[in-house]
């Protein structure tokens, strides 16, 4: 794997997730995340959007003149919105009225339109393409982590409805984490959202500033050992 790829990997997924470092497109992550299914529904959605939208801007980079970028990037992004919102509300009717808004609203997603302004129209198709997807995993991710969260404290289950996305099958998929639990309600609200990211946030800095000290004190331990030694 080339050195660009791993970077395109770890940006995506870790060192410039669009959800816990560029924070954008919080909106639609706060307001379906309270379960993992709905969370994962428009993660699907962003992923799709992400891929389609990089790869054809990354094709068509040298023939957009730099003054209609910007509208060309929205309309290109609108047509393959539009297209995934026919397509969810034809095969998966149910989990796209519970989705509501947030599905068209994907093509205001600041994260979109930013990756086709800074990587999809510099790069060649492959690049691009990777990164739409690397991107929308690590938006993805972030929503699950967060809907599992707030499902668990919610309403004590996993997994609930999944037959939404996976059909009857997957009636039985619920998981029962707390038995005979009452539910806690704030969980479900904005403000449990508000507060079950900033955490997630604030782990992510924990988790970077451990590695950075991890970093700096093996380097120091490596210089220490090849330093010259001076006789006494």
């Amino acid at each position: 794997m080339t050195p660009l790829y791993k970077s395109i990997i770890r940006d995506g997924l870790w060192k410039n997730n669009p959800a816990l470092v560029q924070l954008l497109g919080l909106c639609p992550l706060l307001a379906v995340s309270n379960t993992v299914i709905n969370g994962l529904g428009l993660g699907l959605a962003t992923i799709l959007t992400l891929v389609a939208s990089n790869g054809i801007i990354s094709l068509c980079r040298h023939h957009i003149p730099d003054e209609a970028r910007l509208p060309v990037f929205v309309l290109i992004i609108a047509s393959i919105v539009t297209a995934i919102e026919l397509s969810m509300s034809a095969w998966f009717h149910e989990l796209y009225l519970i989705l509501g808004i947030f599905i068209p609203l994907i093509v205001t997603n600041c994260a979109i339109t930013g990756r086709a302004e800074a990587f999809a129209a510099r790069n060649p198709v492959g690049p691009a393409i990777v990164d739409g997807f690397m991107m929308g995993i690590g938006f993805t991710a972030v929503l699950v982590l967060l809907g599992a969260m707030r499902e668990i404290l919610g309403q004590g289950t996993l997994f609930s409805e999944a037959h939404l996305m996976f059909g009857e099958i997957a009636r039985h998929f619920t998981i029962i984490v707390i038995d005979d639990y009452r539910g806690f309600l704030i969980a479900l609200l904005p403000p449990g959202a508000f507060i079950g990211l900033g955490l997630i946030v604030a782990l992510k800095n924990v988790l970077d500033a451990r590695q950075v000290t991890h970093n700096v004190s093996a380097t120091t331990t490596l210089a220490e050992k090849h330093s010259p030694q001076v006789p006494n």
